[in-house]
């Protein structure tokens, strides 16, 4: 995995938690597909919350020059999926990542620690 995917991940970490996001957690699932390099999960409270933190990490990224390539779940505030190429983020209602449970579902990723 490259060190730029790691650092994204690790900023758009630092982006959720400014915005009180819950239970965040970087997957490096590089080795396991070619789909990407890192997931960045994190849950928020309610869809209002959700959708400040998907809208907070956009405007950040679009500061930093990182391109959004696609953002899927917006107008429902239960899933939010952004994908910035090497690092796809997930930021879910609490009761969503409960149900989904991508953690389980990507069980051989290595998780990175997320650093400040």
């Amino acid at each position: 995995m490259s060190s730029s995917a790691i650092e994204v991940s690790n900023q758009i970490a630092s982006w959720i938690e400014e915005r009180k996001g819950k239970d965040i957690q970087i997957l490096d699932i590089s080795e396991l597909t070619t789909l990407t390099d890192c997931f960045v999960l994190a849950s928020g409270t309610s869809t209002l919350q959700v959708q400040s933190i998907a809208g907070f990490v956009e405007e950040k990224a679009k500061e930093k020059n990182i391109e959004l390539r696609r953002k899927e779940g917006y107008q429902g505030g239960r899933w939010i999926l952004l994908d910035y190429n090497n690092v796809i983020v997930h930021i879910f209602h609490e009761e969503e990542r409960d149900f989904y449970n991508l953690e389980r579902l990507w069980l051989d990723a290595k998780k990175i620690d997320f650093y400040k």
